[in-house]
């Protein structure tokens, strides 16, 4: 059974944004850590999880309409 989640990737990893990023298909019971393969993003890449806007895990299961925002090490002064 597929869900479907929006999918926001920020900075260095914007470029592996897929076509359907507002209603993308994932297997029911993956987790970020699936979808981070199924982009093919380099997991070292991904470095802040946000889920429904409260910060998540490469281990965070999720659900049908969730909203994923993946981010690259960010660094500044």
């Amino acid at each position: 059974m597929l869900i479907h989640i929006s999918v926001k990737l920020f900075a260095t990893l914007s470029q592996y944004t897929p076509d359907s990023s507002d209603q993308y298909p994932v297997k029911a019971g993956s987790t970020v850590s699936d979808l981070v393969k199924q982009l093919n993003l380099p997991e070292k890449d991904v470095k802040l999880i946000f889920v429904n806007n409260k910060k998540g895990m490469l281990a965070s299961v999720l659900n049908n309409n969730d909203r994923v925002g993946l981010f690259p090490p960010i660094g500044g002064g």
